[in-house]
């Protein structure tokens, strides 16, 4: 009879399974970086191919109607109030972004059908839609006040405008873009180009709109490949934008009221509005767009519709991932805000000829110290010349003359 003691063993000891667990644990931990890498690149891509379709439907845009799409455009003042900043339910004030004439471009004819007729509809306390009396006008009140929020077009989240590596949805935005038209290296005029505020071109607005905007669109202008005389290539017309989760991101929610945004565009880091401690946010003694009453309706990239700059336009004054630094009080005013993603390391941006290009924080920028470019400066920031920002701002001007010598990606 075979005794007991020697029956083989069917189990591991509590050393031998101690050391499996540990194996599998360091697998684990090697592999769960790889994995959200991978997950990563995948994302970056898709946003890649968003840009891409973009620059697609700019294209056809222009192919149709011989010009880009106009950023800034609508139905005009209300003749019932006096500017631009006013609410009405009648008109749209002219604050429309470029995306809404590239809906039908980029596989969103409904949605431009919905828009470019009265809608008798709006929505209700939750989300559904109910009878509206009397109906929307075409193409929907002024963007950014609340009652905008009822509005179904604006609150609609177009997926080719969203990059997936962003994870910012939902209410206080309507719908969101990730996605921005690029105004050149100068803020200055780039709220009205050549209008006044009542929308009516000047002498003196058209000079000034002249010397500062330099970019591939100007507000309230309709702009054509002919005016990108830098090339195509050589030309961003539009970058990538993150978009605010209420964190106090520092490129994601402006610092406004910052004294000598425009002599110095890095004011903003050096001026202690910045947490040392952190330094991707702001401060909290640091007053933001989202300190208002109404503020929560005011987050970068919040409003797809909306033309203002900080929902839909960048430039290329500092670099990419840069603060969003405001010299005036609210969001239609003028203020520095640079392109940004939730890629590491930089952004993507869109070229005239349609490539999409990423390009890094660390790009030559010239001289941050430098004053804009605007009408009355002199010296390196006189009207006409080249861009004082290096190869970046040379990027976004579509007529100075800069000679592109060096790769930026």
């Amino acid at each position: 009879m075979t005794s007991s003691t020697n029956r083989p063993r069917f189990a591991f000891t509590l050393v031998e399974l101690l050391v499996v667990i540990a194996i599998i644990g360091v697998l684990v931990g090697l592999l769960l970086p790889a994995v959200q890498a991978a997950r990563e690149a995948a994302r970056r891509m898709s946003c890649s191919n968003n840009f891409k379709q973009i620059g697609l439907g700019i294209h056809n845009y222009h192919s149709a109607y011989n010009r880009l799409p106009k950023h800034k455009t609508g139905t005009g003042l209300d003749p019932t109030t006096a500017n631009w900043w006013i609410w009405s339910p009648n008109t749209n004030q002219s604050q429309l972004s470029a995306w809404v004439g590239v809906t039908p471009f980029i596989e969103q004819q409904s949605l431009w059908e919905e828009m470019s007729s009265s809608l008798g509809q709006e929505l209700g306390p939750n989300g559904e839609r109910i009878p509206r009396v009397p109906s929307w006008t075409a193409f929907g009140p002024k963007p950014s006040f609340h009652v905008s929020f009822l509005y179904p077009p604006a609150m609609t989240e177009i997926p080719t405008l969203r990059c997936p590596s962003d994870p910012g949805y939902g209410v206080p935005s309507q719908g969101r873009t990730n996605y921005a038209v690029c105004l050149g290296d100068s803020f200055s005029k780039a709220e009205t180009g050549p209008m006044n505020h009542a929308l009516v071109q000047t002498s003196t607005d058209s000079q000034l709109s002249r010397a500062g905007q330099r970019g591939a669109f100007v507000a309230h202008v309709s702009m054509r490949f002919r005016d990108i005389r830098d090339g195509l290539s050589n030309t961003i017309v539009a970058g990538e934008i993150t978009t605010d989760l209420g964190d106090r991101d520092i490129r994601t929610q402006a610092a406004r009221g910052q004294v000598g945004v425009k002599a110095n565009p890095r004011v903003c880091e050096s001026n202690g509005s910045i947490d040392p401690s952190r330094p991707k946010f702001w401060a909290e003694s640091t007053v933001l767009f989202s300190d208002w009453e109404s503020g929560s309706i005011y987050g970068r990239g919040y409003q797809w519709m909306n033309g203002e700059t900080f929902h839909s336009a960048m430039f290329t004054i500092t670099p990419p991932n840069s603060a969003a630094c405001w010299q005036d009080d609210w969001p239609g005013q003028e203020g520095i805000a640079p392109p940004s993603s939730r890629h590491q390391g930089g952004c993507h941006v869109l070229m005239g000829d349609g490539a999409v290009v990423f390009v890094t924080d660390s790009i030559e920028s010239g001289d941050q110290s430098a004053a804009m470019v605007e009408y009355g400066q002199s010296g390196k920031s006189a009207p006409g010349q080249k861009s004082p920002y290096g190869l970046w701002g040379a990027l976004g001007t579509r007529a100075s003359n800069e000679v592109i010598d060096q790769p930026f990606n």
